[in-house]
């Protein structure tokens, strides 16, 4: 069974190609990027190959190359660009069991076959190998969403899907256990960035190349007493005390290994050595028997 096609693919890439040119707006980017140096410091281990997976810039590649944590760095890019692969994430073009590390920033939410992907990206890897991405989540943008939808609901009499349906963090946990990689961790953290007014907002997104591109959109331009509408009730409902208006982005953060032998493995239940009670220094109380019901 094919996974339901909710992007439209060849507008996402239509959408970050008018982005990159225009000069992309990098501040979400460039902190997941300071985020994913972290996480890998914590790693005691080096990454002969590394593969970078879709992330609208180089910056990833370069920031690997730079640290060192990686002797060899393959970008998989969905546009053409110098030194990379051009391909798309939902079909990863590479043999099995290649690399050491795979690596995804803010790409894989616009993607129509997550689960898929990240079956594909588990199989690119060696045994051991280690995945880590960060993905946009479902508190992504939620004032701008709720704004559109009061707006439309007024004026239109309905609404159509203007933002992208971003997944919840248990959802995206589960994800990483159905694709088969162990010690699966899923954790967010939540932006909030002030503007002046939605439409700069909307500026923004544009320059990230976050421009609708459901498959269900609405085909016919956006009315403008819509538009100003919504940018109304935005300002009246979630505007700060001195008048800029914050707008919410979270930011998933999913890694997982391939399996290995070396790997920690729960105990089996009922196999421990120590018992809880001395672990703790405290003395162990018996749980009494429950006593058998009296004959009436």
């Amino acid at each position: 069974m094919s996974a339901p096609l909710v992007f439209d693919r060849p507008l996402v890439r239509r959408r970050l190609a008018r982005a990159l040119k225009a000069g992309y707006a990098d501040f979400l980017l460039e902190r997941a990027v300071g985020d994913l140096e972290e996480r890998l410091s914590t790693v005691l281990r080096a990454f002969p190959l590394a593969l970078d997976v879709g992330t609208p810039t180089p910056a990833v590649a370069e920031a690997l190359r730079r640290s060192g944590r990686a002797e060899q760095v393959v970008r998989l890019a969905s546009l053409p660009e110098p030194g990379a692969i051009l391909g798309d994430e939902e079909r990863l073009p590479f043999a099995g069991g290649r690399f050491d590390l795979a690596v995804s920033l803010l790409a894989l939410q616009s993607v129509n076959d997550l689960p898929g992907t990240l079956v594909q990206i588990r199989r690119a890897l060696k045994p051991d190998g280690l995945f880590l991405g960060a993905v946009l989540g479902g508190a992504t943008l939620t004032e701008l969403r709720q704004a559109f939808t009061q707006a439309e609901s007024e004026l239109e009499g309905g609404v159509s899907p203007r933002v992208a349906p971003f997944a919840d963090v248990r959802d995206l946990g589960g994800l990483l256990q159905r694709a088969g990689l162990a010690l699966p961790v899923a954790d967010s953290e939540v932006v909030r960035v002030r503007y002046g007014d939605p439409f700069a907002l909307m500026r923004d997104l544009r320059l990230m190349g976050f421009s609708n591109a459901l498959n269900d959109r609405r085909r016919t331009p956006l009315r403008r007493t819509t538009l100003l509408r919504a940018a109304q009730i935005y300002a009246e409902r979630f505007a700060d005390p001195d008048g800029r208006l914050p707008a919410t982005f979270e930011i998933v953060w999913l890694s997982g290994w391939v399996p290995h032998e070396s790997q920690q493995k729960p105990l089996r239940p009922g196999s421990a050595k120590m018992r809880l009670a001395d672990a703790l220094g405290v003395p162990e109380t018996p749980v009494p028997a429950p006593k058998e019901p009296e004959a009436e």
